[in-house]
């Protein structure tokens, strides 16, 4: 098996080493295309307007000043000379659930190489306000071999991306596995941090409040507030196909 493997979290990053370790159990070739730099909150997004520059750190290992799905698209259609079987996207410090996957570039990258047709899978470690400076990536690791095993027996349709989310706690603490929804949070918590600079000046960061929530059942995030690896498929079709007979009505089109 030929796995390719990128992030948003950057080349140096932890979850991406521990990624590797996983990769290397289940493929003799494993590529790594990653990003220079942290693009996490990059979404889906090209660099269009600038060259992609490009950094060889070793045999199939690469960086690149660009997105994750620059990363994904560079290793598949530039470096390497077959192209992958499988394409790995994380491991992400931090869940990816609920809004988060709108935002996420680890999700990205896992779509993109989707659309490239290849099967595609995003990994995000969770973590609290007490681990936020030492996720748990040993859990990912730990339980993505035989997870990842399992799912590539799998067949699934082409436009699928599965995102896989990994809760806070030691891997003997896992509760097992959910397939679930995506989820949605309270957007009641989304606020602005103003703060003023050396000269007075204000500047502002996008901030989350902290609150308890409760959310539904079968959905990521109670899977992942529950101490359950969360697998949710997405379809990147996203066609409200429920509307159409109703727009199309309403337009005086039927």
């Amino acid at each position: 098996m030929r796995i390719l493997l990128t992030n948003d979290d950057g080349i140096n990053a932890p979850g991406l080493a521990a990624l590797e370790r996983v990769a290397h159990k289940l493929a003799d070739e494993v590529w790594v295309v990653a990003p220079e730099t942290d693009q996490s909150g990059k979404s889906h997004s090209l660099t269009l307007s600038d060259p992609l520059r490009l950094r060889a750190l070793g045999d199939r290992r690469f960086a690149v000043h660009g997105t994750p799905t620059d990363c994904v698209i560079m290793g598949i259609r530039h470096l390497m000379p077959e192209p992958p079987d499988l394409v790995l996207s994380g491991v992400n410090r931090g869940q990816n659930v609920a809004d988060d996957i709108g935002y996420s570039g680890t999700v990205a990258g896992a779509m993109e190489g989707t659309l490239l047709g290849i099967r595609s899978f995003a990994l995000s470690q969770s973590f609290s306000a007490e681990t936020r400076h030492d996720p748990k990536f040993v859990t990912a690791e730990a339980h993505a071999p035989d997870l990842l095993t399992r799912l590539l027996e799998l067949s699934l349709p082409p436009d699928i991306v599965l995102n896989i989310n990994f809760p806070d706690r030691p891997p003997e603490k896992v509760e097992g596995i959910e397939i679930t929804s995506q989820g949605k949070r309270n957007q009641a918590f989304v606020d602005i941090d103003e703060r003023s600079d050396g000269r007075g000046l204000p500047y502002y960061w996008i901030a989350m409040r902290r609150e308890r929530f409760e959310a539904p059942r079968g959905t990521d995030l109670r899977a992942m507030a529950e101490g359950r690896i969360s697998v949710t498929p997405l379809r990147l079709d996203m066609t409200a196909r429920d509307l159409a007979d109703r727009l199309a009505g309403h337009l005086d089109l039927v």
